[in-house]
């Protein structure tokens, strides 16, 4: 197994768990944390049918690590004129493809802050679970950069254009029950409940046909950018998939003899 410096990651069951884990900086997103959260994920990907992402420590996450790796002109030639903007291609924008495209279901358990690209990381789950001490802050607008990581794509999508620009304009906190009321996030637990409500709901997940609820998860983002045709065609293939799995026949095979089916991923 990799020995991460920034991050955590171990198994529980079929279920893994990756974290933030660099308490000293609040859990600042730097060049070397994503790309250890790139490698996790990956590993992740291969061995596990549910991944939480969740922090350690007093935060989730405070964002890029602006006193470290990752600002822009550090990895560009010496010399180069600033571009804030490299980064995101070489290392950013692919953490979050990753994470969208993962073959399993992503939960993110977001414990106090959740800000700037780690804003960002924390809205990436399928599902969404806050601690009662969480906020979501996008805290570009303070730096004069603009929101990235996905965010005016996710917030647009997920809380409407309103919202969205509130968020990004005005920089403010948005508190875990304020984000449960605008449909951020999927459940508020107290502090102490966020990992244990994470790992029971992954339990379920992973206990569950993997194949049917991946291509369930897929079909779900895609939907938020094709229309209702591409949808139907989209469900249909995916159905076809499905329908040819171990699990599949588990499935119907338990629901004939009333009792739990048991699924296998496969």
């Amino acid at each position: 197994m990799a020995t991460y410096e920034k991050i955590s990651y171990e198994r529980n069951g079929d279920t893994a768990i990756i974290a933030f884990n660099d308490d000293k900086t609040l859990n600042a997103c730097g060049v070397d944390t994503a790309i250890e959260l790139l490698h996790a994920f990956e590993t992740a990907a291969s061995e596990a049918r549910c991944t939480i992402f969740t922090g350690k420590g007093r935060g989730f996450c405070s964002g890029a690590n602006l006193g470290g790796m990752g600002s822009g002109p550090e990895i560009a030639y010496p010399g180069s004129r600033p571009d804030a903007g490299k980064a995101l291609d070489a290392f950013y924008n692919p953490l979050v493809t990753a994470i969208r495209e993962h073959p399993h279901p992503v939960i993110t358990a977001v414990n106090g802050a959740a800000a700037g690209v780690g804003c960002a990381l924390g809205l990436m789950g399928d599902l969404v679970i806050a601690s009662k001490g969480a906020y979501f802050l996008q805290a570009f607008r303070r730096i004069g950069l603009v929101p990235d990581g996905g965010s005016t794509w996710l917030l647009a999508r997920t809380i409407g254009r309103v919202r969205a620009m509130e968020m990004a304009l005005l920089g403010e906190k948005v508190s875990a029950d304020q984000a449960h009321a605008w449909g951020l996030v999927n459940r508020v637990v107290e502090d102490a409940e966020l990992l244990p409500t994470a790992l029971d709901f992954a339990g379920k997940l992973a206990a569950g046909p993997t194949v049917a609820l991946a291509l369930t998860r897929k079909l779900i983002w895609d939907a938020t950018e094709s229309d209702f045709d591409a949808a139907l065609h989209g469900e249909r293939v995916a159905q076809r998939t499905a329908g040819r799995t171990d699990d599949f026949k588990e499935g119907v095979g338990a629901f004939l003899q009333k009792r739990p089916a048991v699924f296998k991923g496969r």
